[in-house]
């Protein structure tokens, strides 16, 4: 590894521990050189997810994509932040565990919709009203209507 201070090639691992997440390895290292300590992170390389959109485009699955739409659909709303990080890691344990390394949109979508239901239906709402697209005021009230009538 080489020292970012002194861009010498001889460290020392000082420290190895497993990430939060289980995913990475952070190690503290000691340059020979200069004596000076930095932190490095080993992850395994991984084949990117991609995500097949509605007009058939494909992007590289974004956990802070996915997460920024989850926060904005609970802007304001009593919805703690571990819940919304826990939607996401399901969504990506679910592509982890696919032998298919692609997922539509709508996949995801219907998957993160399901668990929003249950936990806040407010949010539930806001999020499918971008995710399903409402093109008018009576396709989002049908919408309403069916969240009220499987409440009942």
């Amino acid at each position: 590894m080489v020292c970012p201070y002194c861009s010498a090639n001889d460290d020392r691992v000082v420290d190895s521990r497993e990430n939060r997440d289980g995913l990475s390895i952070r190690r503290r290292r000691e340059c020979l050189s200069c004596g000076r300590r930095f932190t490095s992170y080993e992850r395994i390389e991984d084949i990117p997810h991609m995500v097949v959109k509605r007009d058939g485009s494909r992007a590289e699955f974004d956990r802070a994509k996915l997460l920024g739409g989850l926060l904005k659909a609970c802007e304001k709303r009593p919805v703690p932040p571990k819940a919304l990080e826990a939607i996401v890691d399901e969504v990506e344990r679910q592509l982890s565990e696919s032998e298919e390394r692609e997922i539509s949109t709508q996949q995801i979508g219907s998957h993160v919709m399901s668990r929003l239901k249950e936990l806040d239906q407010v949010a539930y709402v806001r999020f499918a009203s971008v995710y399903r697209q409402f093109e008018d005021i009576e396709a989002f009230m049908d919408e309403v209507r069916n969240l009220v009538k499987h409440r009942s």
